[in-house]
């Protein structure tokens, strides 16, 4: 089955902008490069930094509970340890958010620029390590850009695949032929990868990251026109390698 890599994108702060990237190294039992390395708290989440685990996205500020989410445009560089964010109505935000007086700041500067759209308080969390993840053992999520496609054509709109906020964006595999692959392995790139399972979508795709609006009910129409609620699949890295736009993926290469 011939297919490509797409886009690559990584979210430094879970459920905040999406950064493109050419090429990333992927290793065994790891995260993609700079994804969900922090999030930020709407309210007391129970996150231990000294005993992290596992804590679902709902006792955090993502586009599932809070659409405006999208209107604040983030930028992180990761070796500097710098933060940039801009938003409607807001001054323009810069620090360093590898200390707690950065994170302090932008989650100060964060809840004037949300104002009642967010319950609060609001905390920036770095993961020291430990990443946000939407499903415990879904390290890398995968996209197949024809599923997307398929959904376009039956709902009769553009439906921009950076709603989904996966990782790899794959390009010619055939429509949801990926929903059965749970199991198996695939080759990304110079990278090996076993698929964990599917992704059940949320509330997330249905805001358009371009103008924060909830717009489109994307849930609604996977169930209405294709009897499931599924788009993109959990990946976890078996063995490592770099990967980069327009490299070949293949699989399934085992039952």
């Amino acid at each position: 089955m011939s297919a490509r890599i797409a886009a690559l994108y990584s979210h430094p702060i879970k459920g905040f902008t999406p950064q493109r990237r050419e090429r990333a190294r992927l290793e065994p039992g790891a995260g993609f490069p700079g994804d969900r390395l922090f999030a930020v708290e709407d309210g007391p989440s129970g996150f231990d930094p000294a005993a992290p685990r596992f804590i679902p996205k709902k006792r955090f500020a993502v586009l599932a509970r809070i659409a405006e989410v999208a209107a604040v445009r983030t930028h992180y560089d990761e070796a500097a340890g710098k933060l940039r964010a801009s938003a409607p109505g807001a001054p323009e935000f810069e620090a360093s958010i590898a200390s707690a007086q950065g994170r302090d700041a932008f989650s100060a500067w964060l809840a004037a620029a949300l104002g009642e759209a967010a319950q609060g308080p609001l905390r920036l969390i770095d993961g020291a390590g430990h990443r946000f993840f939407d499903d415990p053992a879904g390290h890398v999520s995968v996209l197949n850009l024809e599923s997307v496609r398929a959904l376009e054509a039956r709902i009769g709109k553009s439906v921009d695949a950076r709603r989904f906020r996966a990782n790899i964006h794959v390009d010619g595999w055939p429509a949801w032929v990926e929903n059965g692959w749970s199991g198996r392995e695939l080759r990304l790139g110079a990278a090996g990868g076993r698929v964990v399972g599917t992704i059940t979508r949320c509330a997330a795709p249905d805001v358009d990251p371009d103008t924060a609006e909830r717009d489109l009910e994307i849930t609604a129409a996977l169930h209405a026109f294709f009897g499931h609620m599924l788009c993109g699949i959990y990946v976890q890295i078996v063995s490592g390698g770099e990967i980069g736009v327009g490299d070949a993926v293949s699989g399934p290469l085992a039952a």
